[in-house]
């Protein structure tokens, strides 16, 4: 057994000098040194049929081989990974240009309405968000809209229960808001709405910003200056404003806010309807009862609030004429944002 090692050594060894790839080299593995069928493998397992004087010499020679064999082994493997690192890097050409990796991009809407957020909180107001899914109690009764309200129709809500819907608005936060803390209230609430609605203009699921104020003496002047410094600096220009009143069941007096139009600077064209003019969002003084509701005392406080729909704003913003082209992701369009 002893010159049967000694041999098996010489021709392992003598072997992987011929190896000239890990094909080859992974074959020797399994031959020589396999646990299974490996030649060294069988010759160990061969001890216990030696003398039992013989035993320990051999055991220990086995083992030197064994170890001798696989330090071969290692060693070639490393030689052969060293000569593949060396052949691939003289195939790279350093002059070739890189390859380009294109950046992700926010949304258009996400990007509208973070700038939406950064005017007005210029403006001193802060941020909060709620909950998507509402009660109907803050949705519409805390709004001054109880059961049966006309006013219930216009906003054709998604139900869970009886109590409970998708919210139609972001104006849930105004009440609140208000119930937990004093005036002075400076707020914008963005988010997620969702209303029975689809066409070229609208969508199931649509953003909005809702904004109030509240503190003593607020009138429809403050409110005015708000919202003219924030279209100014959201269109970048001095457009007109122009107030309608319209109506509102958490607001009194209540207006819609028409801005001069942004393709034809008021001159009457397609996207405006010839009327020079195009509508961005609704505002109003807190109705007093609304104040009530959530224990202010409508004689010491008054405030404004707005909501304004960000596609909407969005579509001005960037001459968008379709709604819908938010929602498809063709990166076609949204590439241009």
């Amino acid at each position: 057994m002893e010159s049967e090692l000694l041999k098996l050594q010489a021709e392992a060894e003598e072997s992987l000098q011929q190896i000239t790839d890990v094909t080859q080299l992974e074959a020797f593995r399994v031959k020589y040194l396999g646990r299974k069928g490996g030649l060294l493998t069988g010759i160990m397992r061969q001890l216990k049929t030696v003398p039992a004087e013989d035993r320990p010499r051999l055991g220990q020679l086995a083992n030197e081989v064994k170890q001798a064999v696989e330090n071969a082994f290692e060693k070639q493997k490393e030689q052969l990974a060293s000569q593949f690192s060396a052949t691939a890097a003289s195939k790279v050409d350093l002059s070739l240009p890189g390859r380009f990796l294109p950046f992700g991009k926010l949304h258009p809407v996400t990007q509208v309405m973070e700038e939406i957020c950064s005017i007005f909180e210029g403006l001193g107001f802060a941020v909060a968000e709620g909950p998507d899914v509402e009660t109907d109690y803050y949705n519409f009764e805390a709004l001054n809209i109880p059961q049966h309200h006309p006013a219930r129709d216009m906003h054709d809500t998604f139900y869970v229960t009886d109590s409970i819907l998708l919210r139609t608005h972001t104006s849930p936060m105004q009440a609140r808001i208000m119930e937990q803390q004093e005036p002075p209230l400076r707020y914008i609430a963005p988010g997620k709405v969702y209303r029975c609605d689809s066409d070229i203009t609208h969508t199931p699921m649509f953003h909005q910003v809702e904004g109030f104020l509240v503190d003593r003496d607020v009138s429809f002047a403050d409110l005015k200056g708000v919202l003219t410094s924030f279209t100014r600096t959201m269109f970048e220009r001095e457009l007109a404003l122009r107030f309608r009143p319209s109506f509102f069941p958490f607001t009194e007096p209540s207006a819609e806010v028409d801005i001069a139009c942004v393709i034809c600077e008021g001159s009457g064209c397609r996207v405006c309807k010839r009327s020079g003019w195009l509508e961005i969002l609704g505002a109003g003084l807190i109705d007093p009862e609304v104040l009530k509701m959530v224990g202010y005392d409508p004689d010491r406080f008054s405030g404004f609030a707005f909501g304004l729909g960000v596609e909407r704003i969005a579509m001005l913003k960037y001459g968008i004429d379709d709604i819908r082209l938010y929602y498809e992701n063709d990166l076609r369009f949204l590439s241009q944002f």
